[in-house]
């Protein structure tokens, strides 16, 4: 081994200690009162000829829900340069979702996405959020991101390129020390976004015939409940409920076919009202539940039947009922076999577009729907919310309400009904800045057949937005208001990291 004299080490040791210094210096040059937990990763350290300070990124905060914003800002650029800010991850299916906008540093080198416009890519403008909102697949087509696993968070990286670069090449193999060139990568983030605060609880529901997962806020309650159902696709998604209780409500996730679980074959819809009648029983009995404070959510198919529960089963009493997307009629006890002849026998009201995508919205206009299959409406009970897209290729959700604000006023209830409609918005109303799916793959026998939903990015998203606080807002006022205990405290903005054993 060669040694280094005296004098070549104490060489060495300044030139590190300098260094060290000049990244203390350029940590704390970018520190300013309103980012006051950040998460930051620097990119490489260019020639001190050309800027003494090293760009930084930071995202605030870095570890947070997925209902709440995060701030992105990047420091010490080329004052009044091109850049380009990305943002990538991958899903639990493995596909690449990216997003990027192009920005122009001030006369600080500074670019703060809450305050500078961005000037084109996958959105424009003012857009704090639109790295996350406008998310989009990489080279795939019918795909649709949704969270399988509730309990983890999905990570986005986050990064900063020099000029104004196309989004085509993958991030992963760009991250290497390229200085100024066009398409360096020059500083990154990763962000954390959970559907589970702390303390949250995911508990496995398989009882009286039940298959679904009960998620429990943190403290030992009592809380307000929601019965939350999604649509048609099947299965069990958990996602939603998870964020529910992380927002301070009992919710139980509820699966009604598609799930290997329930009775019958895998495709079949063969439960019934008792079904639901014992789901909601559970919430009623649960120890941590406030008494008789109850509400129903659903989307789409998941929508009619928690119109239907407040509707027609005169054994359960919601407090409150929310429909997304939902249709004002269609059949509860049918088979998928069924349901395939059913659309079959209504192929005429199909309509394709131009790229082949199937629009199912004229099957389901209230004019299509046989009377036999339309909800009781006049015998609604308690206050309803119902939202709607003016988008929705999948289900005549505007028509739909109309006539639910009809038929409520022609018996003198329309006082129970709150409708809100958004323009330029589709069929999946997600949480906030979920990516929207205008297309996704609906099936693929006989034939693989893509189904339109609708929504444009930037109205969707702003819809997406607005409607969870009204969601919040709607069953925190007939949930939880005027409960004599004391109500379960704000989730943080900022989600500790929690340990993997924990989760």
């Amino acid at each position: 081994m060669r040694m280094l004299s005296t004098s070549r080490t104490m060489r060495a040791l300044l030139v590190c200690h300098r260094v060290w210094e000049g990244l203390i210096q350029s940590i704390h040059a970018c520190t300013i009162p309103r980012f006051k937990k950040t998460s930051c990763i620097m990119g490489a350290v260019r020639d001190r000829s050309t800027q003494s300070q090293t760009p930084l990124l930071t995202a605030t905060p870095s570890r947070a829900l997925v209902d709440q914003p995060v701030e992105i800002g990047i420091w010490h650029l080329p004052p009044n340069k091109p850049f380009t800010v990305r943002s990538h991850l991958r899903s639990e299916d493995g596909d690449l979702w990216e997003a990027f906008s192009y920005y122009r540093s001030d006369q600080k080198g500074t670019v703060i996405l809450s305050r500078d416009q961005s000037l084109g890519g996958s959105y424009s403008g003012l857009e704090p959020m639109g790295l996350f909102w406008s998310l989009q697949p990489v080279g795939g087509e019918g795909l649709r991101f949704r969270k399988k696993n509730a309990e983890t968070p999905f990570t986005m990286e986050v990064c900063v390129l020099s000029g104004h670069v196309r989004s085509s090449d993958s991030l992963e193999s760009r991250h290497v020390e390229q200085g100024l060139q066009e398409g360096a990568v020059l500083a990154a983030v990763n962000v954390e976004r959970w559907y589970m605060a702390p303390g949250v609880r995911r508990v496995e529901v398989r009882q009286q015939g039940l298959v679904g997962t009960l998620f429990l806020p943190a403290g030992p309650g009592p809380f307000p409940a929601v019965l939350d159902m999604w649509g048609m696709g099947g299965g069990l998604n958990e996602y939603r409920s998870a964020l529910l209780a992380s927002h301070g409500f009992v919710s139980l996730a509820l699966a009604y076919c598609g799930h290997r679980e329930l009775t019958g074959t895998l495709h079949t819809v063969n439960v019934g009202d008792q079904y639901f009648e014992t789901a909601m029983g559970l919430l009623h009995r649960h120890p941590q539940v406030c008494t008789g404070r109850v509400g129903v959510l659903g989307q789409c198919f998941g929508g009619y039947l928690a119109l239907r529960i407040a509707m027609e089963m005169p054994n359960v009493n919601p407090r409150c009922v929310v429909g997304i997307s939902a249709p004002a009629g269609l059949k509860i006890n049918v088979t998928r076999e069924q349901m395939n002849d059913f659309m079959k026998e209504n192929h005429k009201l199909w309509r394709l577009n131009e790229q082949g995508y199937v629009i199912f919205r004229g099957m389901f206009l209230p004019s299509n729907v046989p009377p036999v299959y339309k909800l009781k409406v006049e015998s609604l009970r308690c206050p309803l919310l119902l939202i709607a897209g003016e988008d929705d290729q999948a289900v005549a959700a505007i028509e739909s309400v109309d006539e639910i604000e009809e038929r409520l006023g022609a018996v003198g209830r329309s006082g129970l009904l709150t409708r809100i409609q958004y323009p330029g918005t589709g069929h999946l109303i997600e949480p906030p800045y979920t990516p929207n799916a205008r297309t996704s793959l609906f099936g693929t026998y006989p034939k693989k057949m893509i189904s339109l939903w609708g929504g444009q990015l930037q109205p969707h998203s702003v819809a997406q937005e607005d409607a969870w606080k009204r969601i919040l807002g709607f069953l925190d006022h007939h949930l939880r208001a005027d409960y004599p205990l004391k109500e379960p405290e704000d989730t943080p903005a900022v989600i500790p990291l929690i340990p993997r054993q924990e989760l």
